[in-house]
């Protein structure tokens, strides 16, 4: 089994290997081995996930790209004999954002999330892969962050009500105006903010993804989410 194997098992989910790294005694108590990222970038995975039962309106339960997320890995472990890990179960929760900045070269963005030099924004990593034999990991692009090149930084300025500020991000605005706003073009078609980086536009999620995500994180914010 190769790095290559894992990748070609995740795309026909539209997913794909994010790197990886072996663990440290103190990583992850009770895992030892080698942990591979997995992720989605662009529309790809979305369309998987629409082919899916989870993704019926009538399917009742928790979050259901949680579910099929779950679903859908938990198969390939099983094909690897690997155990999977996940961002969404918790708390306590895996520090995803960690090992991403050891595995690839994302860095945080002005607003918040991970920027990827090629997927900007318009990425997600959707779970873990821990196997117990070596991996030969591809190496590590090292390039400069494309924020600093980023003289303007749109996405600072793009926010309707400016939640973006380099102190912070003022999430009870941002909550307050894509529930109440009668046009909400951030609750249709995602964050403006995001919309506004220059990196990865090829891979932007598109409006029916776009606002899936938002509405689960308007849910979450007031406490009607998963």
């Amino acid at each position: 089994m190769t790095y290559a194997d894992i990748d070609r098992a995740l795309a026909c989910l539209g997913m794909n290997c994010r790197g990886g790294f072996r663990l440290a005694q103190t990583d992850i108590p009770g895992h030892r081995g080698w942990l591979v990222l997995v992720g989605n970038a662009g529309p790809a995975m979305w369309q998987a996930f629409r082919a899916s039962p989870e993704a019926d309106s009538r399917s009742a339960g928790a979050d259901p790209l949680d579910r099929w997320t779950r679903r859908s890995l938990d198969a390939v472990a099983g094909q690897f004999g690997a155990s999977a890990l996940y961002p969404f179960d918790g708390p306590p929760y895996h520090p995803f954002q960690q090992w991403a900045m050891r595995a690839e070269p994302v860095v945080p963005s002005p607003i918040g999330p991970l920027l990827h030099p090629r997927y900007g924004l318009w990425h997600a990593y959707r779970g873990a892969l821990v196997i117990d034999h070596a991996i030969d990991f591809p190496r590590p692009e090292r390039l400069a962050s494309p924020c600093q090149s980023c003289i303007d930084k749109p996405c600072l300025s793009a926010c309707p009500v400016g939640a973006f500020q380099p102190g912070g991000y003022d999430v009870p605005a941002c909550v307050s105006h894509v529930a109440s706003d009668p046009a909400p073009r951030c609750r249709s078609h995602g964050c403006l903010a995001r919309h506004a980086c220059p990196v990865g536009q090829d891979f932007a999620y598109g409006p029916d993804q776009a606002g899936f995500h938002m509405e689960k994180f308007i849910d979450s914010q007031s406490g009607s989410g998963k």
